[in-house]
């Protein structure tokens, strides 16, 4: 039986920037106040200056927690949980309303393309009191992928006549 064999690939920023833009699984981690991770599943994108960008709220622990320590990583995950994925590794930079406002309809563009009502989206992001967080990558990872080491693979899928015929131990 043939094993999946992990990969890495990688990318420059072009190429980093490639792979998130159709992607909008996301884990962000922010460090607490403790020193502690504090992860959160996100949908993000990515905006016209290559900037991560998730939509958030004032009072979320992320939001807090980026505004007291901008280091920020990202990992970005592919629709299927088996495929591919990278971190991001960047600084945060976190708005609010209104500065927010022309930010979030990037944001909105980046994923989902055009709103049928700018205007009604506007809106509701102003009576959410929406933020945002937008995280300038620094650092990424290759593209990975999971699945066994290529020499762990290569063991498990050698032929072992011990183990298939018990008889040939004698």
């Amino acid at each position: 039986m043939a094993r999946t064999v992990s990969t890495t690939t990688a990318v420059d920023r072009d190429g980093m920037l490639d792979f998130v833009r159709p992607r909008h699984r996301m884990l962000v981690a922010t460090t607490r106040a403790d020193g502690r991770p504090q992860m959160s599943p996100v949908s993000g994108g990515v905006d016209a200056e290559g900037r991560l960008v998730i939509s958030t709220y004032p009072g979320r622990a992320k939001t807090r927690n980026a505004e007291r320590r901008s280091a920020t990583s990202v990992l970005v995950l592919s629709d299927d949980w088996n495929d591919a994925w990278i971190q991001v590794d960047g600084e945060a930079e976190v708005l609010h309303m209104p500065e927010a406002e022309d930010a979030l309809v990037d944001y909105y563009r980046s994923i989902s393309g055009e709103h049928p009502d700018w205007d009604e989206y506007r809106a509701a992001m102003r009576l959410q009191d929406k933020s945002l967080l937008r995280i300038t990558p620094t650092r990424w990872s290759p593209i990975a992928t999971g699945g066994f080491p290529a020499d762990v693979a290569a063991r498990l899928d050698a032929p072992r006549p011990d183990v298939l015929n018990p008889d040939s131990r004698a």
